[in-house]
């Protein structure tokens, strides 16, 4: 896969730096991380057992969660005032994706009306849908006529539609067949080759992770233990 997609001199900034953080649920520590450095130039997993804080830390990165203590950087910027402009900067795709209630092209366009983003709004949807393997006339589907393989594929449209500069992904082939896992480390590859999207997924299926990138962030009890970039 080729890292040299059109970024400028962005980059040579980290995508994220985190210093210091410490996440926990009630009195227990999920996340202790002294300093982690995450690159802009291409696709990174996060890898671990189940436990190992990869999900904690995806909603950190996606801004959905506070640390207790720390700092995050997002493209150089502090993230803990969680401003709505750079929540822009990042989606995550949960490992039990949830549609709306409505048709194909209305869950995949839905963020982008939500930021008012209505120009192309046709054309930025079929690509998304091409990119998972579905043709434009999937659009036209509504969501209780769907297989399970077919709603994550719309699932990751709606955030890939998004072209945001991260890309969180947790446990993406988790229940899917070999069809679907090669669909979605294509879209990834294409994301980051087309747009600059940088990929960011936590997974346990390393098989499937070495296929998309080489770069890994090893996670054990909450703590990295090994950076391989």
């Amino acid at each position: 896969m080729s890292a040299a997609h059109g970024t400028g001199g962005a980059a040579s900034m980290p995508l994220y730096e985190i210093r210091g953080l410490v996440c926990s649920y009630g009195e227990v520590p999920v996340l202790r991380i002294e300093s982690l450095s995450i690159p802009a130039d291409g696709p990174t997993a996060i890898v671990g057992h189940n436990g190992s804080g990869k999900s904690t830390l995806l909603k950190v990165l996606a801004f959905l969660l506070k640390p207790d203590s720390g700092t995050v950087r997002f493209q150089g910027r502090d993230i803990s005032g969680q401003g709505s402009d750079l929540r822009t900067g990042a989606t995550l795709l949960l490992q039990d994706p949830y549609l709306l209630r409505r048709s194909v092209f209305e869950n995949v366009a839905y963020g982008l009306r939500a930021r008012g983003e209505n120009t192309g709004l046709a054309d930025r949807v079929a690509e998304s849908l091409e990119l998972v393997g579905l043709s434009p006339d999937f659009a036209k589907r509504e969501w209780f006529q769907l297989s399970g393989g077919e709603s994550r594929r719309v699932a990751l449209a709606s955030r890939l539609v998004l072209r945001t500069k991260a890309l969180l992904l947790d446990e993406p082939t988790a229940n899917v067949d070999e069809e679907n896992a090669a669909v979605v480390a294509t879209a990834v590859r294409q994301a980051w080759e087309r747009w600059g999207t940088v990929p960011l997924i936590a997974s346990h299926d390393l098989p499937w992770v070495e296929g998309v990138t080489s770069r890994k962030i090893g996670l054990r009890r909450g703590m990295v233990e090994g950076v391989s970039f």
